[in-house]
């Protein structure tokens, strides 16, 4: 039976060789992150996590340096606060890797529900009991929510999906969302998420 545990073994192999084979990657993007844009490569950011648990997401920056915060908690096509960089990792999802790190700190998942900042669209507190089930796993990476609407940024639509991802988890469900994670991840529309 595939039981939390064994899920969170999985992800901890996977992320451990993914970071040892994309390291030059790593290095790279930091540096010429770095070189586009004032400020450090990483991005940090507080999201909710399993059972609510707030943790320290890490991406690579695609924001200029100080005006990272999203005041209506949404991106746009051509939005200035995005480098010139921030455009092609956001593109190509490159952006994401770094959360590789979150997954050897047990924080996350390769797949499973994306983990919402601490304050939209709403505190824990505010969750319904419904809604508060899709923190019943830890978050992920990738997720149902994000290969069944990708062009769609919303909550309202997308919490529901992260809840039946919860309800019918296994580990089938979790290697057909990796294997089309894989392909979504590098298609380049529609990529201006927050989440």
């Amino acid at each position: 039976m595939y039981k939390l545990f064994i899920k969170i073994l999985i992800d901890w192999f996977i992320a451990f060789f993914a970071l040892i084979l994309l390291s030059p990657l790593f290095i790279i993007v930091a540096i010429i992150i770095q070189v586009d844009s004032h400020g450090p490569a990483l991005f940090i950011q507080e999201r909710l996590g399993l059972n609510g648990k707030v943790f320290r997401l890490y991406k690579f920056r695609s924001m200029t340096q100080g005006i990272n915060k999203m005041n209506d908690g949404k991106l746009y096509d051509n939005d200035p606060r995005i480098s010139r960089v921030g455009h092609f990792i956001r593109k190509t999802s490159i952006d994401e890797l770094p959360q590789l790190i979150n997954i050897l700190k047990c924080e996350m998942s390769l797949i499973g529900p994306r983990p919402p900042v601490t304050y939209f669209p709403k505190k824990f507190e505010e969750y319904t009991d419904f809604e508060k089930k899709r923190f019943n796993v830890r978050p992920g990476i990738s997720g149902l929510a994000q290969i069944r609407c990708r062009e769609i940024h919303d909550w309202n639509i997308n919490i529901p999906i992260d809840v039946e991802y919860v309800e019918n988890f296994s580990f089938k469900n979790d290697l057909s969302l990796f294997l089309k994670s894989l392909l979504v991840f590098f298609k380049t529309n529609n990529v201006y998420r927050v989440n």
